[in-house]
Order: structure tokens, then sequence, then C-alpha cells
């Protein structure tokens, strides 16, 4: 413990020589002065100090003049607060000015020791807390994963999974980790033969949960009021645990009045998830009725063109009377920008859905881009990344200013993605979809326990490029590789964050309604 050095600042120091011997006998390496001035010095001498104990009322400066100071020159050092005072007043400003913590004279050698674990050890002890804890649910975690979960189950599973990964991330305890990481690919090989064994069922007889095609009629809509206005944002590629890391910032302004969830359809991309989400059709009956609007994988031009025109349909289909909405979609900054100019003028529409496809660029610039692996090598560096652009984000300051009025404010997304790990080699023709997660061709051929196979498309309600056409569905953290240069694509992108199969990462997804606080 001898590394660890205090600074007590107080001009009664005499009277403290039986805490002083308490520490010293402890380990701790402390520091006295009388005054303000004389800690400032002190800070500015040693850049070794880790903690300064500071009396609020001292000749010359006063305590908080003093702490007000240190914060500003040295804003990650602890400052603990001691004062005969009880005033609130003097109690709030040290708060404000974010001290470690606040003791009452007369204080004791164990009030003292209990402030320094709490600071110093703090992270230790949260680590050891954290493992402790999580090594008694990881067997009940276990058992629940191959007990025959229902849809609604396994998305109480998976949250409890985020959770601990949100946790562990906290507490910076990288065994832990790992095997939370084994436990998360447990879940995900059941989760994957759950899926195999219900899809289509859920897809024929409409008995499974809320979906990317009945998402908007069944948690959108039923909040859409002409009292207050109500914002849609759907950021793309959002996961849950990257709504978990973004959800104490949005939290500062609104209150959470349901956290909710629903399944994205198969494929889980944004040309399938997305356009079913707006139409409120599954793929092949959005190709039915809106032949001139939906694209097949094999056909040239963008694929998610025509998302405004799909809402509009399905609003005019749903509601009585005419709403007024409006549809907006961001893929630049100059959209970011026009969307944190207009916030206000959308609060005069009775619904508006913004599309914000930030997330889903930084996926497929991380593949591209080799500073961006390194930033985001793994589930904890992308949460980290995700927290840090919204926090930045045109798109939080937009919200923040419409906080200043009664919204209704519901964020989702239209499918996850996963970090994919084992190749599974594809053999298809040209008219064979890239995609790294699903494939749509003819005579392919493929590892079948790798993947769900749905060779009838129509049994999934998706559209029939050719006669023959078949889908595979990678399972788990599969990723579909063609023999040519296979060793070259296997390191490009192994270790990628990719979309369009089947894993609790892609699927489950989050649908949470706030309010203005």
């Amino acid at each position: 413990m001898d590394n660890i050095k205090i600074l007590w600042a107080d001009d009664e120091i005499d009277l403290l020589k039986p805490q002083l011997l308490f520490l010293e006998k402890k380990g701790y390496d402390v520091i006295t002065v009388t005054n303000g001035h004389d800690a400032l010095e002190e800070c500015a001498q040693n850049n070794d100090i880790d903690v300064v104990f500071l009396d609020e009322s001292m000749p010359g400066i006063t305590g908080l003049e003093t702490l007000s100071q240190i914060k500003e020159s040295y804003p990650n050092l602890p400052v603990v607060m001691i004062t005969k005072n009880e005033a609130e007043n003097v109690m709030e400003e040290a708060i404000g000015a974010e001290i470690a913590d606040y003791l009452i004279k007369p204080v004791n050698p164990n009030q003292i020791l209990l402030t320094l674990k709490k600071i110093i050890d703090n992270k230790r002890l949260v680590r050891e807390k954290t493992s402790s804890d999580y090594q008694q649910e990881f067997r009940q975690i276990f058992m629940r994963i191959n007990s025959g979960l229902d849809h609604e189950e396994w998305v109480d599973v998976y949250r409890k999974i985020v959770n601990w990964e949100i946790k562990i991330d906290h507490s910076h305890s990288v065994g832990m980790a790992d095997i939370l990481s084994m436990q998360k690919s447990e879940a995900n090989t059941e989760f994957s033969k759950y899926i195999v064994n219900n899809y289509l069922h859920w897809v024929r007889d409409g008995d499974g949960p809320v979906m990317s095609n009945n998402l908007m009629r069944s948690k959108i809509f039923p909040h859409v009021t002409e009292e207050v206005p109500t914002i849609m944002l759907l950021l793309d590629n959002l996961r849950y645990d990257q709504w978990r890391v973004i959800e104490p910032i949005i939290s500062e302004l609104f209150r959470i009045e349901e956290e909710d969830y629903f399944y994205s359809i198969l494929p889980t991309s944004t040309q399938y998830s997305r356009n079913a989400i707006f139409a409120g059709m599954m793929p092949s009956e959005i190709e039915r009725h809106f032949p001139n609007w939906w694209k097949n994988d094999n056909e040239e031009g963008g694929k998610n063109l025509h998302e405004d025109d799909f809402l509009a349909e399905q609003v005019k289909r749903t509601f009585r009377k005419p709403i007024r909405h409006d549809y907006v979609k961001v893929t630049n900054v100059g959209h970011a920008k026009q969307v944190q100019d207009n916030i206000m003028n959308y609060l005069q529409n009775d619904f508006t859905v913004i599309v914000y496809n930030f997330i889903d660029m930084l996926s497929h610039a991380r593949t591209e881009m080799e500073v961006l692996k390194e930033l985001a090598g793994d589930e904890k560096a992308y949460r980290s990344l995700t927290r840090s652009w919204f926090q930045n984000s045109p798109l939080w300051i937009a919200l923040q200013k419409v906080a200043e009025r009664d919204v209704n404010l519901i964020v989702t997304t239209d499918h996850g993605t996963i970090r994919v790990n084992t190749p599974s080699r594809v053999v298809g023709d040209r008219e064979t979809t890239t995609n790294l997660r699903y494939k749509v061709g003819r005579n392919l051929q493929y590892e079948r326990r790798d993947v769900l196979e749905v060779r009838d498309p129509e049994k999934a309600l998706l559209p029939r490029p050719n006669v023959s056409s078949t889908f595979i569905f990678a399972k788990e953290d599969k990723f579909f590789l063609y023999p040519n240069n296979y060793n070259y694509y296997n390191n490009y992108y192994k270790d990628t964050f990719q979309h369009g199969g089947i894993s609790l990462e892609e699927m489950i997804c989050p649908v949470v309604r706030l309010r203005t606080k």
C-alpha cells in the first residue's frame, strides 16, 4: 500500500495525529499542509498524489475555493471534503464540484479507511464482486439455455448476458469476460437450433413474437396521437448492448416508459428487415403488392429507396383519419446537420420517422479500415465507440433540443450484427449473393449443419428470384466464403461485424419508448 499518497490539508492538522498515525500504520504515505495555498503548491510539485483530504474552513482561501482550483488543474484527482459545517448549500456546492466523498468532523479512522477503500480500491472491489456474482449466476444461465426456452424467455436470457457484459466491462475483469463470451457462444448455438425449429412456423401461422413486419402496428402506431408529437428514431444495426451504453445518456433528458423487443425477420439485413418494418408486410407480400418498389438481391439499383412510400401506405391503411407524418433518412454528415437544424420543425407533425445510418456505416468502415479494427477490436470496444459517437453526434444535440418540449420518443433498429469467427464454405453460380451471413441462389452447395436452409422461399414469405432459388442463413458466428481465395477472405472478414443470419445479436432487437422528463 506504500504507493498510495494522500495529501491532507487542515489548519488543525496537529489534532489529527491519531488518524495520521493510523494511516501510516496501514501503509499509506501522508503529506500534511495547513492551508489551501500550500495544498495547491503540493499538488503542483507532486504529480503522484492519489487523493486529497481537504478541510472546508481554513484561513486564507477556503476549502471550496481550493477544491475549485484543484479540479480546474487536476480534474481526475479525487478530493474528499472534511468539514464541521453541515449546511446544505456547502454540501451541494462541494458535490457539484464532483468531490469523491464528503465527511463530517470528527472523523474516525474507520471512516477514513472506508473512504480510501471506495476511492482507491473501488475498481478491485467491484471486479471481485462482479466476478463472484457472475460465477453464482453462471450455472443458472447455463441451465436456462438448455431448458427449451420460448421466444420471450430467450429475450430474457439475452438481456441477462448483455447486462453481465456491461458489468464486466466496467469491472475490467478479463477472465470473466472470456467465460461470458463462451457462455454467449453456447447460447447462440442453442438459439440457432430454436430458430431453425420454429421460424417457419412463426411465419406461416403468425404465432411467434412481434417481428419486423408487424412492429409498426404492434409497438409504434398505438402510441401515435395528435396530442403529443412522436419521433421514431431507427438506428440501423443497433444491437441491444449498444442501446444499453447510450441509454444512460438519453435518460438524462428522457424517461423510459417501456423497454420492449421485437425479432428481426430473416434475412436480418437492411433490404429485407427495414422494408418489412415500413411496409408492414413480409418481403414476398411487398413484391406482390408493390412490384415497382421492390428489388431482389440480383437486381441492379438501391434496395431501400422506397421506405418513405411504404411508410405512407402503411399509415394510410392503419389510421382512420390522416395524420401529419414525415420520413427523414440520415446517411451522411450533411443530413445529420439538417436534422440538428430542423428538429423543432418535426414537432409540428404527429409522427416523424428518422432513420439514422451511422452504426451501419461504422460496422462497414470497421471491416475495411485497419485503424477502426483496432479502435473497435471486440464487442467491448465497439460498445465504447458507439457511446462516444452518440455523445458527440448531431443526433444527440437534436434530441437535447426536442427534450425542451413534451415529446414521445421511440428508439429502435432494423436488425443487429454479430462478430463472425468461423468460416463456412459455399459454392454458387454468378447470380449468388455476396452477403456473408445469408445467400440466395441456384444450385448452392454448403455445409448443412452450418445453416437454416429454405428451399421454398415462399414458406419464409421471401421472394423467389428464380424458379430454383434457395435461401441459406448462417447460424451462430459462421460466415460464408467461396473456395476461391479462401484464406485471404477468411483473414479479411474474420472478427468483423456482419448481419443477415441467425444469432441473438442480430435477431433480438430493442424497441424503447421514452417521454420527455
